[in-house]
């Protein structure tokens, strides 16, 4: 790919059409949500991260990386800190997996057949899933049937050795990883103009039943919004999450999709 940037909305459409024409090249979606992340960072979390490493791995593949969903599935108490927060702006299910189907069947219009979606929100996986499937559905009563999609969420490529080296007094798990170690430390590395550790609230680690009742109980999140503590976090372990994280995920994207002869 010739052009000088990886972002697909800053190609005119003469370049954008020569370079994903023939099916090629991949385009990166990312996949985020406007979500309350704590006293100590902003609401775009969710969506400055994908985007970031969008932007890494299409550097490293030859990608052209599509403008971001800024606004994803609703929070969940348990993983988010729930939907009653303020800030968290979110889309009903039916809405999301309506756009994100529409999206696919315009890239394929365009030539593209090779597309991965960066997940950012935790909340989203399955409505991502039923937008592929419908999409796919669709695009091949249109007679397209070669198209290869690929879904990842970026914290699925931190291994145990990263786990043990980040997290010494203990893992809490993905789902309460909201706000925390993890998305703190990797925005001190990116933007740490956004952070703000001074605010940010110590608090071991949220607990909840092991069923949801709704209306949620509000009393279950901290007042914090976080569900687990960011203290631990640092630029350091920010920067050794992305460069886990960009490598493992250029590995997967060369083995699925490989080089054309």
């Amino acid at each position: 790919m010739s052009q000088e940037t990886v972002f697909a909305a800053e190609l005119s459409w003469p370049e954008y059409e020569r370079t994903v024409l023939q099916g090629r090249v991949p385009i990166l979606l990312p996949i985020g949500a406007m979500e309350q992340h704590g006293c100590h960072m902003p609401l775009n979390v969710d969506v400055l991260l994908p985007v970031e490493f969008c932007r890494r791995v299409a550097t490293a593949t030859g990608a052209l990386v599509a403008p971001p969903f800024t606004y994803g599935y609703k929070s969940h108490q348990k993983s988010g800190g729930g939907n009653h927060l303020p800030g968290t702006t979110s889309l009903d299910g039916a809405t999301l997996v309506a756009a994100l189907k529409d999206v696919i069947k315009e890239f394929a219009r365009h030539g593209v057949r090779r597309i991965c979606l960066m997940n950012g929100h935790f909340e989203n996986a399955w409505f991502i899933t039923e937008g592929i499937d419908l999409a796919l559905r669709e695009l091949g009563w249109s007679g397209i049937n070669d198209m290869k999609i690929v879904v990842l969420s970026y914290w699925d490529f931190v291994d145990k050795a990263t786990i043990a080296k980040l997290y010494p007094q203990g893992f809490p798990g993905w789902d309460l990883e909201h706000g925390g170690v993890l998305e703190t430390s990797l925005m001190l590395a990116l933007y740490p103009q956004f952070v703000h550790l001074d605010r940010a609230v110590d608090h071991p680690p949220a607990v909840f039943p092991p069923y949801d009742v709704y209306p949620v109980n509000r009393e279950l999140t901290p007042k914090s919004g976080t569900l687990s503590s960011p203290r631990e976090a640092s630029g350091e372990k920010g920067e050794i999450l992305l460069a886990v994280c960009t490598d493992a995920i250029v590995a997967a994207l060369k083995t699925e999709f490989p080089a054309s002869p």
